[in-house]
């Protein structure tokens, strides 16, 4: 099969349509349904555009749901990296992660725990716990700067606490006025102002105390106008600076960066030291350390995608990769991923659940994010981060739609749309077709099936060959099928194994 096959291709075993099973997600004994194949090798070409068409893998299964049928319906989604500010949340966790290694402290209260992707054996989960890549993480803030907003809350505070007090002295002595002018109709007392005693009461002498929110306002405003001027007068400079001197501006006020969080300076007397390394899933050696540090963790992936190290690839080279998370000598995390030709595709994360304060399914996110904006600047066309599913229908799965900018899937004709133009459709119907254009079709669409390609008795060849060959009732239905999911240009470059 060797000589017949050349180089590597991929080759998978189709399953056409299964019958309906318990959703893992709402818990619908009969409300799922997926189409699936099993793949006995797999290039990163081939797996790039298998998940541009809404597939996934878990191991060596790469499954499709079946969009309109399915009761939670998901949809692929991608995260732009290049566009990527953390919001409050991610900061939130960010920071947290670094005041745990620079002074050890954390705290174990109110930590939400994280939904999983997919479900497994609790027996399994004894050490290590299978948790999907990210936290709940629901922020629909605009982005701002941590340090602005926490000046700004105490100034509000104490602006607020001043006039709260003021205000009451003044009702008060508003109150004993009040109170010296009841009693019969018929009388009037006549109430002469005096001077408030130390420490009592308002100064009538004074005009009255404006409202805090009167007092923010033109603060506001005065910040507005000393702003323009201040404006005004770097541009007046700007111009006459010489124009082979251009001028630095610094930069104040500008958001912090992934990477400003992830890879800040510890302190010399750091109380902890978190490392990471990584390595290709198909390293045995490492795959063998690996299993023997961490006795309880199921399924490591295999070797599954084929490695590739193009010299116009990332220095890492194509595959599937294991990301180790070692914190003071000691494993507590190991994330996979499979770098591929235009993005990164997370798949699943282990972590020791005695770390879970830490929100490693966030951190981890967030630092393949920066990852992939570093093979980005090597391979450029390397530029998505793939986050697996996005399922509207289910409220605690929708955390994935915070990682923006992001886009989502049209599962009709495979083309990426933002995921704000999504979601009102979304919250009408849980099937939607994404795509307004209602002439645009799917371009891979197949349009014969006479060039897809079959492994059959240890021989490739074109299905009009395979045809003549075939012994027993017609599969045609069954090819059509898988032709149709995969696409033109997967159906007539991998191998579909027919026995």
């Amino acid at each position: 099969m060797a000589a017949a096959l050349g180089t590597s291709p991929t080759i998978v075993e189709y399953f056409e349509g299964e019958d309906f099973y318990r959703c893992g997600y709402c818990k619908n004994e009969t409300g799922s349904r997926s189409n699936g194949m099993w793949a006995h090798s797999m290039t990163v070409q081939d797996y790039q555009a298998l998940i541009d068409r809404g597939w996934r893998r878990s191991g060596k299964y790469v499954y499709k749901p079946v969009m309109n049928q399915t009761c939670c319906p998901q949809y692929t989604i991608r995260c732009r990296p290049l566009h990527f500010q953390p919001s409050k949340s991610h900061k939130k966790v960010l920071k947290k992660m670094f005041k745990f290694l620079s002074k050890g402290e954390f705290s174990r209260g109110n930590n939400e725990e994280e939904p999983m992707d997919s479900q497994m054996d609790d027996a399994a989960v004894d050490d290590f716990v299978l948790k999907s890549k990210l936290d709940i993480q629901s922020d629909h803030r605009p982005l701002s700067e941590d340090y602005n907003e926490v000046v700004e809350s105490e100034v509000k505070e104490k602006e607020e606490n001043l006039e709260t007090k003021e205000t009451k002295e003044l009702n008060q002595s508003h109150a004993k006025r009040e109170k010296l002018g009841s009693g019969e109709p018929s009388r009037s007392v006549k109430v002469v102002p005096s001077a408030p005693k130390p420490g009592k009461g308002a100064d009538l002498s004074k005009p009255p105390c404006r409202k805090a929110k009167d007092i923010r306002k033109e603060r506001k405003r005065q910040k507005l106008i000393l702003k323009s001027q201040t404006d005004k007068l770097e541009g007046s400079q700007i111009q006459h600076e010489p124009q082979s001197l251009p001028s630095e501006k610094p930069k104040l006020n500008q958001p912090k960066s992934v990477e400003d969080f992830i890879f800040d300076t510890l302190p010399e007397d750091a109380a902890h030291q978190l490392e990471f390394t990584r390595f290709l899933c198909s390293s045995p050696l490492e795959m063998r350390k690996l299993r023997l540090r961490v006795k309880r963790l199921v399924c490591l992936d295999e070797i599954w995608l084929q490695a590739e190290n193009p010299p116009e690839g990332p220095d890492c080279g194509y595959g599937s990769f294991h990301q180790q998370y070692w914190l003071d000598g000691k494993i507590i995390a190991v994330g996979v991923i499979d770098v591929l030709p235009y993005c990164v595709s997370s798949v699943y994360l282990y972590y020791d659940p005695d770390y879970s304060f830490l929100s490693l399914g966030v951190y981890s996110a967030l630092r393949e994010i920066a990852f992939t904006r570093q093979l980005h600047e090597k391979t450029f066309q390397l530029s998505y981060y793939y986050m697996g599913f996005y399922i509207h229908s289910c409220p605690k799965m929708r955390y994935k739609g915070q990682y923006r900018p992001s886009d989502l899937l049209c599962p009709e004709t495979y083309v990426w749309v933002p995921i704000e133009q999504c979601l009102s459709a979304l919250e009408s119907s849980k099937y939607c077709r994404f795509n307004q254009d209602t002439k645009a079709v799917d371009e891979e669409r197949i349009k014969e099936l006479d060039q897809l390609r079959v492994l059959y008795k240890r021989t490739v060849m074109p299905y009009n060959i395979y045809k003549k060959r075939q012994k027993g009732p017609s599969d045609e239905a069954i090819v059509q099928q898988y032709a149709d999911l995969v696409g033109q240009t997967c159906s007539e470059r991998m191998l579909l194994f027919r026995s």
